[in-house]
């Protein structure tokens, strides 16, 4: 008997009621592996938020550095693909306009590019916050011009200094060193809230917060890029990790802190062979806020994927030894 007929002997002898189920059942399988548009066919990549992760909510507020503030963002951003009921509020008032917020109980977390001052300390405890220092990476500023700048590429910080000391007059390059063209020099810089301010006019100019007023200044270290990179007359400085970002944008200024010309890199930052001008950057978290289960459970996501993430995006992170001792002040 050929196929055809045996297929045909089959549906008598099954019944056509039978046959029925049993063809529906066979196009209900079949049918199973396809899907409209717009619906899930695989399961997704990455698990789902465990019961306990999506159990957790509320709301963090976090301000300070813009220094800090690509870290703490893109942390901000994997959290909440855990924690996905937990909003994160990240801001950008540089360090002091963040300690100000954070000293009056305003915030839960403080992202800082230096460590905070007594001033601050004491105005944090006359408000009852009492607060918990974490040390989150190495950062290198970034002496900077337009790319077009064809004749610097190198500063010495006495030249840094003469050019940036409050009672300078400094606005044209030859003024810098003789061998330089006569043209104009126009400077741009953080704003006085920065924390990165603060530490280039400490061991740049030899004093904290001292240094000439007439530049373009932002606590935003975004808008410096765009202005160095649109003016060819520009010298600047701000965060290492918004140079690495801006590729052709900018031109980097090596700096002679007395043993020679040094490019910024995070070989050489993360030795300290870019003297001065590397340092230590921070979150500082309200104690008050660390009771809070959702404030310490970003803490710790902090602590436990900051070493990839502050790498990622352009900063030196810690040793594994130190991200774990973080960890251990949470206990």
């Amino acid at each position: 008997m050929s196929g055809h007929s045996q297929a045909k002997a089959g549906f008598h002898t099954l019944g056509q009621a039978t046959w029925l189920v049993l063809l529906c059942t066979l196009v209900a399988a079949a049918c199973g592996g396809s899907s409209s548009v717009g619906e899930r066919t695989s399961t997704p990549t990455t698990a789902a938020p465990t019961d306990q992760a999506s159990s957790l909510s509320g709301t963090i507020e976090i301000d300070g550095s813009s220094t800090v503030f690509p870290i703490t963002e893109a942390i901000a951003e994997e959290f909440r693909k855990t924690y996905p009921n937990v909003q994160v509020n990240v801001g950008v008032s540089g360090t002091g306009g963040g300690f100000k917020r954070f000293a009056a109980g305003e915030t839960d977390i403080s992202d800082a590019s230096r460590p905070i001052k007594q001033a601050e300390a004491d105005d944090a405890a006359k408000n009852g916050v009492g607060f918990v220092e974490f040390k989150i990476a190495i950062d290198g500023l970034s002496v900077a011009v337009n790319p077009s700048n064809d004749f610097v590429d190198c500063l010495t910080v006495a030249e840094l200094k003469a050019i940036w000391s409050p009672d300078s007059t400094i606005n044209n390059w030859k003024e810098v060193r003789p061998d330089f063209p006569d043209q104009r020099l126009r400077l741009y810089g953080p704003g006085t809230d920065s924390g990165t301010f603060d530490y280039f006019t400490e061991v740049i100019v030899g004093t904290a917060r001292s240094s000439r007023a007439d530049y373009t200044a932002s606590e935003d270290d975004n808008v410096l890029v765009q202005g160095i990179g649109g003016d060819k007359d520009a010298l600047g400085y701000f965060g290492y990790a918004y140079y690495v970002e801006n590729p052709g944008k900018l031109k980097a200024v090596a700096v002679d802190g007395g043993s020679g010309c040094v490019l910024p890199s995070e070989t050489k930052i993360r030795s300290g062979g870019y003297a001065p001008l590397s340092r230590p950057i921070f979150i500082y978290a309200k104690k008050q806020s660390l009771e809070r289960p959702e404030v310490k459970a970003f803490i710790q996501f902090f602590m436990e994927s900051g070493k990839e993430l502050v790498e990622e995006v352009g900063y030196i992170p810690l040793t594994d030894q130190e991200y774990a001792d973080n960890l251990s002040l949470l206990r």
